[in-house]
């Protein structure tokens, strides 16, 4: 997979400074910038919750990576008084595991599974008796003198996270309260994302520059922040560490991300498929192939946010570009190209 700085996972980089990543993480609703809905949602759930002194119904959070699905998460216990534990689907490997996390849980504790839809099909099963009765059902022994114990748990709440809600099973997801989807920032919010966490790194950027970054961060606070990160850098050697429209322009430049916040990798499989294909339809195993990514990669990643600006269309007979994407491109669209989308 091409090393991309709009890549909307968390890299090396990011594991490096999980304490500053924290830092840049609102801790209350009053200070998480955007999905107001969402926010006004599970601030009224919350308010029931602590009134009945009960813990909050189980929460699936679900939409693209980026949005801030661990944050809310963090949030929300915040909100709760209550302590989180964090773990991922692809982490608990066995029953085992899970019991070990589910016992080791206190009363009104909150328990976050990242990358839910990953989760072992039976360790998925253990969980339903958990998250429905807070009981848990383990086996003791093999074969014909094997036994099954059941546990009284604490009264916990799971929240879980996933980019493929449509991969979670319907009994698991059934038995979540709360099934609310994170949607994509406006530029003004990014905005607002990128000026509070120069505030937090002590950067001295100009409301110009913050704006500029904005319009290129693909309406995703993860990568607003890593260009934020990355135009420091390039102020901190190029220039008196001020960020203005000047040193922001010539970053962005450096970095390849073009004014819609496309880098190579997303110009690569526009122009695969118009040079290739004249524009599409063509499949998403041969994109792959020509542009030597994975299909996961190009379904997860590049192509969500190029759907989302008009640049890309999903169709039966695969993918096409749109007028739009040939403008942006410089290229010449073919004259049946309204006919052909």
């Amino acid at each position: 997979m091409i090393d991309r700085i709009v890549n909307t996972g968390p890299d090396d980089a990011d594991l490096q400074e999980v304490e500053l990543e924290v830092t840049l993480r609102p801790r209350d609703f009053a200070s998480y910038t955007g999905q107001d809905r969402l926010k006004q949602n599970l601030q009224l759930a919350i308010a029931a919750a602590k009134q009945r002194e009960e813990p909050l119904d189980h929460i699936l959070l679900y939409g693209p990576p980026g949005l801030g699905k661990t944050t809310m998460a963090s949030v929300i216990a915040n909100e709760m008084s209550a302590q989180i534990r964090i773990t991922s689907g692809p982490a608990i490997e066995r029953a085992g595991d899970l019991a070990s996390l589910l016992t080791n849980l206190q009363d009104g504790d909150v328990l976050f599974i990242d990358e839910i839809h990953r989760l072992n099909r039976t360790v998925e099963e253990v969980l339903y008796s958990a998250m429905e009765d807070f009981k848990l059902d383990i086996m003791l022994g093999k074969g014909p003198s094997a036994r099954s114990l059941r546990l009284d748990l604490p009264k916990f709440t799971i929240i879980g996270a996933t980019t493929r809600a449509g991969a979670l099973a319907g009994p698991l997801r059934d038995r979540f309260g709360h099934i609310h989807r994170l949607e994509f920032y406006t530029p003004t919010q990014v905005q607002e994302i990128i000026e509070r966490a120069a505030g937090i790194l002590n950067v001295k950027i100009n409301s110009d520059a913050a704006r500029e970054l904005a319009t290129r961060a693909r309406l995703t606070p993860r990568i607003a922040n890593r260009l934020l990160k990355r135009v420091r850098d390039f102020a901190d050697v190029n220039g008196d560490g001020i960020i203005d429209t000047t040193i922001s322009a010539q970053a962005l430049r450096l970095l390849e991300i073009d004014e819609l916040g496309l880098d190579p990798a997303d110009r690569l499989l526009l122009l695969a498929i118009i040079e290739n294909y004249n524009g599409g339809p063509v499949g998403v195993e041969t994109l792959a192939a020509l542009t030597a990514e994975e299909r996961l990669t190009i379904e997860d990643f590049i192509e969500p946010y190029l759907m989302q600006i008009g640049l890309l269309e999903r169709t039966p007979r695969g993918r096409k570009v749109t007028s739009k994407a040939y403008k942006h491109l410089g290229k010449t669209a073919p004259r049946d190209l309204n006919s052909l989308l």
